[in-house]
């Protein structure tokens, strides 16, 4: 090759190179060995690194992917499979975390793979301003970020839920009251691609079985005396979630209907004669252990295979305990800001009474009471023993713990209805500690109705 042409082949790569590093995509591409031989600068932005970080080096020994999610550039590479659009998050060597749209495709010599490419859209910013959105927006929104625990039970659900922000088949999430079901299922809904829709969540114990259905599926003008034409939770949840809260409370004849609708992704408004398209996943949740749920009819077998496509399983706090300490820290922030304290954490012994503590209301009820201790607490740093609430104390320093059979009120300052406000909250914990947290058991032990019991629930705190 004579002068003239290597100066016109210097001119075409200087080219080629300006040409890379003037498009406003990251460009990044490997050999057959794994290693970096191209990578533009639109792509050092995106992942805050000089050329001298990753050329000639092994991707993998430079960033670092979750097990759930492998570098896609990799995967073209030993698959030889295109893939496109497909968002990935990952850490670079300094820890920063990094969120990409990629389309990675193979390289190929003579039918051989020879390497790989990905040209990647930075979206690392947008990701971080949605999910401060989210975390600002008045209504409670939920992320995974707000999820604490360091434990292995925990991380195990946050990871398979995390994975089931990518589709929208229903999900049943199974736990006691209290653990946290609705901020797991939000968590999903913000996560995944619905998260621009609304999120519409519904107790269903919490409403009478003669009004949920057209609560659910909504009404046509005429279909009863005083009907207007309003749409159901169905309807108004439509491109977005929909939270069925203790779906094993629905009677048979509603879960029937609720089944047909998830089966033809379409709704008919009682008194309508014509059926509505919707495009809305189902979450849903359960207190009790499904499979109990289903051989005592309280939930139809059909509906539970459909809801439970995925089927999450959140741990009690009694089976986390190494997450108490940092739940505990959380809720003292949470509450130093809402009530405009300063209180630094909790003494030693205190720590070990509520590791002792088998916390049968979880963390919710861990929350409460950091909750009532901070509100009676006067000027103190750290919250000691005697900031506790009685219950806490009676129990774990020898003192006797109330009981329903000692009414007698205390140097008398109590009035009768305190007293019977006192006995009724401590009965009703009782009950419901006895029957793990089952709503509906519960309340029939009680002899109460499950609204009347959920009022209850609210009404004591618990």
């Amino acid at each position: 090759m004579n002068t003239k042409d290597d100066q016109s082949l210097d001119r075409m790569n200087q080219l080629y190179e300006n040409l890379l590093n003037e498009v406003d995509v990251g460009i990044h591409v490997i050999n057959d060995k794994g290693k970096t031989i191209i990578y533009n600068k639109k792509m050092m932005e995106i992942e805050a690194m000089g050329s001298e970080d990753v050329l000639d080096k092994d991707l993998l020994d430079v960033f670092k992917f979750s097990e759930s999610q492998n570098s896609t550039l990799v995967n073209a590479l030993k698959t030889g499979k295109t893939t496109q659009n497909v968002k990935q998050t990952y850490f670079n060597n300094k820890g920063k975390e990094i969120t990409t749209i990629n389309n990675s495709f193979p390289i190929k010599e003579e039918g051989k793979i020879t390497g790989a490419i990905e040209i990647a859209k930075d979206v690392t910013q947008l990701e971080r301003v949605i999910k401060e959105n989210v975390i600002n927006k008045q209504n409670g929104k939920f992320t995974f970020e707000q999820i604490i625990g360091q434990s292995q039970l925990i991380n195990t659900v946050v990871d398979e839920a995390k994975r089931a922000t990518r589709t929208s088949s229903s999900v049943l999430v199974v736990g006691e009251t209290g653990t946290g079901k609705e901020l797991f299922a939000q968590s999903i809904h913000n996560g995944s691609d619905r998260s621009r829709a609304p999120f519409i969540s519904q107790n269903c114990a919490a409403i009478p079985d003669s009004l949920m259905e057209s609560l659910l599926f909504g009404t046509k003008k005429g279909a009863f005396t005083g009907a207007i034409d309003r749409p159901g939770l169905f309807e108004q949840a439509d491109g977005g979630t929909l939270l069925l809260d203790e779906v094993n409370s629905l009677e048979p004849a509603l879960q029937a209907k609720l089944l047909r609708v998830i089966q033809d992704k379409s709704i008919r408004r009682v008194g309508d004669m014509k059926d509505k398209e919707v495009d809305v996943r189902i979450i849903a949740t359960i207190n009790e252990d499904p499979v109990d749920a289903v051989a005592n009819n309280r939930l139809r077998k059909d509906l539970y295979y459909r809801l439970s496509v995925v089927t999450l399983f959140i741990p009690p706090l009694r089976k986390r305990k190494e997450d108490i300490s940092l739940l505990t820290q959380s809720f003292i922030n949470k509450y130093n800001h809402l009530f405009n304290m300063d209180i630094k954490g909790i003494s030693e012994e205190v720590n070990q009474l509520l590791q002792q503590h088998e916390w049968p209301g979880n963390v919710r009820e861990l929350e409460h009471t950091i909750e009532g201790t901070m509100n009676l607490i006067m000027g103190e740093e750290v919250i000691t023993i005697q900031d506790l609430p009685g219950r806490f104390r009676n129990r774990y320093q020898g003192e006797k713990e109330p009981s329903i059979e000692e009414s007698e009120p205390s140097e008398s300052t109590k009035t009768l209805r305190e007293k019977m406000t006192e006995v009724e909250k401590f009965y009703v914990q009782q009950v419901l500690a006895k029957n793990n947290n089952n709503i509906s058991r519960a309340a029939k032990i009680l002899g109460i109705s499950r609204q009347s019991l959920q009022y209850r629930l609210k009404k004591f705190n618990l």
